[in-house]
């Protein structure tokens, strides 16, 4: 049976759950979720998730929001391996790490800097929040220094949650051409993750139309 995911293709998290489920050949009953129109404000809605965000995924009655730990249950329930999301203590501590990383770092540094602002304002964050998104990618491109993958060198859900957040500054007007060994990675991960093309180019390209709605 397909699991049910509220979504809209523009929302970066949204797309790494889609790109995952791909990739694990998860059937996905995709429920686009206008939130001008307030449809994730609703009862029923409100009943799945009380955060009232996207995305929110609905498997056979186990509802779960937050796209990070989304991915994390595909990955335990659905993985034909644990190679997406080690079991392994130390392995999936590393893994745990850069989600959490992405949430509070590099994500939110776009929210901060790029998405929130433009809604506001029409205009980029105060400058602050732009030397907090550079110290975040700083960051990324030491822990990738030497290795193929952002925990290590096979592929984790890391990597599918870490490469929206990167497409999403690019296609928001951040440089990345500075950070190197992103930038490997970053193709790397193009050429990996299935699906990428129809779905984060396409989502990138709602978000860029997006964005520029609101520039000034």
């Amino acid at each position: 049976m397909p699991i049910d995911l509220y979504y809209i293709l523009g929302s970066p998290p949204c797309r790494s759950v889609m790109m995952l489920a791909k990739a694990l050949d998860v059937k996905l009953n995709l429920k686009n979720t206008d939130l001008s129109k307030g449809e994730h404000q609703t009862p029923a809605f409100l009943k799945l998730n009380a955060q009232h965000t996207i995305p929110t995924i609905n498997d056979n009655g186990l509802a779960i929001g937050e796209s990070r730990a989304i991915l994390c249950y595909l990955a335990n329930q659905y993985g034909k391996d644990d190679s997406l999301y080690p079991k392994d203590p130390k392995k999936r501590a590393i893994v745990d790490q850069r989600l959490y990383f992405d949430m509070g770092s590099l994500y939110q540094g776009f929210v901060n800097y790029y998405l929130v602002p433009i809604m506001n304002t029409g205009k980029h964050g105060d400058p602050i929040h732009l030397e907090k998104l550079k110290d975040s990618f700083n960051v990324l491109d030491k822990i990738l220094a030497g290795q193929t993958w952002t925990a290590g060198n096979s592929i984790t859900i890391a990597d599918y949650a870490i490469v929206v957040s990167v497409a999403s500054v690019e296609v928001a007007g951040f440089d990345i051409s500075k950070y190197q060994n992103v930038g490997k990675w970053y193709e790397r991960a193009k050429k990996s993750i299935p699906g990428y093309k129809e779905i984060n180019d396409e989502g990138n390209t709602l978000l860029k139309t997006f964005l520029q709605q609101f520039m000034k």
